[in-house]
């Protein structure tokens, strides 16, 4: 497993945005486990997280970047973080923008903010998490529609590897097969589990025998 994957998910747990419990994801369907990049509230958490993103935006898509967007709200951190590590660390100034959940009806109106969308802009988008794809098949439209871009890939930090429309297929990949784009994470359900069975963060066992049956269970009815 790659040395980011693991240190991404022990930066999750260390700042509780990774948990394990009785929650409901945004697709209704109850779930032992839950991702909420909300949680990594400091100034070096959220430098790292973007370290981690941009190093998997340049092993995946290189240079072939030219904005990071990140869907409202949690993406807009996202985006942020990994324009100033791309910039930082790997010598590329991109721009970044996101989204508005309410389009803005004076000043310079929209519901985008940050870099200027154009014709033949290259685009990543940042997400937290995916389950069902519901919100990132609300952005490309808004996306496409303010100018002729090309998203070149979508990257989120946990792909929860649950089944989309098709039994054969995640919703992750899905979502990139029919809206035409590549897609990637930088860390599946199964490498947290395989990662946190035996290693302890911060001095402790993050998950028990107990979660680990539960979450067998919940990939055996909703997992690809």
């Amino acid at each position: 497993m790659a040395s980011t994957t693991t240190e991404f998910v022990d930066l999750l747990v260390s700042c509780g945005a990774l948990t394990f419990g009785d929650f409901t994801a945004k697709s209704g369907r109850p779930t032992p486990y839950f991702v909420n990049a909300g949680h990594v509230r400091s100034g070096s958490q959220i430098t790292r997280l973007g370290e981690l993103y941009a190093q998997r935006i340049m092993q995946r898509y290189g240079h072939d970047v030219d904005v990071v967007f990140g869907p409202a709200y949690k993406g807009i951190p996202l985006a942020v973080t990994t324009a100033i590590a791309l910039h930082r660390d790997h010598g590329r100034d991109v721009g970044y923008a996101f989204d508005r959940k309410e389009a803005k009806d004076h000043g310079e109106g929209g519901n985008l903010v940050g870099h200027p969308l154009a014709d033949g802009d290259r685009v990543v988008i940042v997400e937290d998490v995916t389950t069902a794809g519901t919100s990132i098949r609300a952005t490309v439209p808004v996306l496409r529609s303010v100018a002729d871009v090309e998203i070149v890939g979508l990257l989120v930090g946990v792909d929860r590897r649950e089944r989309g429309s098709r039994p054969d297929i995640s919703a992750l990949d899905e979502v990139g097969e029919d809206l035409g784009f590549d897609t990637t994470s930088l860390a599946t359900i199964d490498d947290i589990v395989e990662h946190l069975r035996t290693h302890e963060v911060d001095g402790r066992r993050v998950i028990g025998d107990d979660d680990l049956e539960r979450i067998a269970a919940y990939r055996a009815q909703y997992g690809v």
